[in-house]
């Protein structure tokens, strides 16, 4: 029976130039390895040493990146070892199986989506009236599925993210800030049903997961362990759970951490 690690990616495993500012100073720095470029420019990286142990854990485990991307802003991404059979993108929206979305698992999410919670258009109109122009760069609609606006960060009032949180609560969605993002996201659309559904599709008798920020809570409580880096969304909100390990690591290093502890379970005697 094979191991599934599901794993976040964006702050988790790989970071863009923003994201380094976590890790270290620049004297201290790891090397580097670019795992994204658009439009020519570099835009995510990882260290090579976590290259190398990402490229180890695919030979011994299932290896399924778990992102809130749209399918083409993971499309971007290269990352080293075996070419993933199966991949979660949309915060579980879509299934991918080598390479192809999943026709009867967008049917399945897209029913729930109808049943159990406000349409997207709700919250978008909600998004238009009430994020100032002063701070908000651009709006977004990601797969038809949940909407996002990118911020200036230090512009941002914080009361304004409270509000817009406890309104959507009520409409059956979730707000993440995660670096200049801000995510809405429907509730019944998570990473960790989608995980669900690979455990059964592969027979997988034990599952791993990772993540940093709100949209990857339920993705670490659905799995029989996990780990969070030492920033993010959830580090601020010291959230853990009985088996959810809370790493001091912070930035690229926390990605190094996580493929070692993902190595270290998938090695130990059964």
């Amino acid at each position: 029976m094979p191991v599934l690690v599901a794993s976040d990616l964006d702050r988790t495993l790989i970071y863009s130039s923003a994201a380094l500012a976590l890790t270290m100073p620049d004297a201290r720095a790891p090397r580097l390895l670019c795992v994204e470029v658009h439009e020519s420019k570099p835009l995510s990286y990882m260290t090579e040493t976590a290259s190398q142990l990402l490229t180890e854990l695919g030979d011994v485990a299932l290896f399924v990146p778990t992102t809130t991307r749209t399918r083409k802003q993971y499309e971007r991404i290269n990352l080293p070892g075996p070419q993933p059979k199966y991949a979660i993108c949309a915060n579980g929206g879509h299934l991918l199986v080598d390479g192809v979305s999943d026709p009867d698992w967008q049917a399945r999410v897209t029913a729930r989506l109808a049943d159990e919670c406000a349409p997207l258009d709700e919250i978008r109109e909600y998004l238009m009236a009430t994020a100032d122009p002063m701070w908000v760069r651009k709006h977004r609609v990601a797969e038809d599925l949940f909407a996002y606006l990118v911020v200036e960060r230090e512009l941002l009032p914080e009361d304004w993210v409270k509000e817009l949180a406890a309104w959507a609560e009520n409409r059956g969605w979730t707000v993440s800030l995660q670096g200049r993002k801000i995510y809405a996201v429907p509730k019944p659309l998570t990473k960790s049903a989608a995980m669900h559904e690979l455990a059964r599709r592969t027979g997988a008798d034990l599952t791993l997961a990772a993540g940093d920020s709100l949209l990857d809570a339920d993705l670490l409580l659905a799995a029989d362990k996990g780990w969070r880096p030492g920033h993010g969304e959830l580090a601020d909100a010291e959230w853990t759970a009985p088996e959810i390990r809370a790493l001091p690591e912070r930035g690229v290093l926390a990605g190094e951490r996580i493929l070692r502890e993902f190595l270290k379970e998938c090695r130990a005697p059964k």
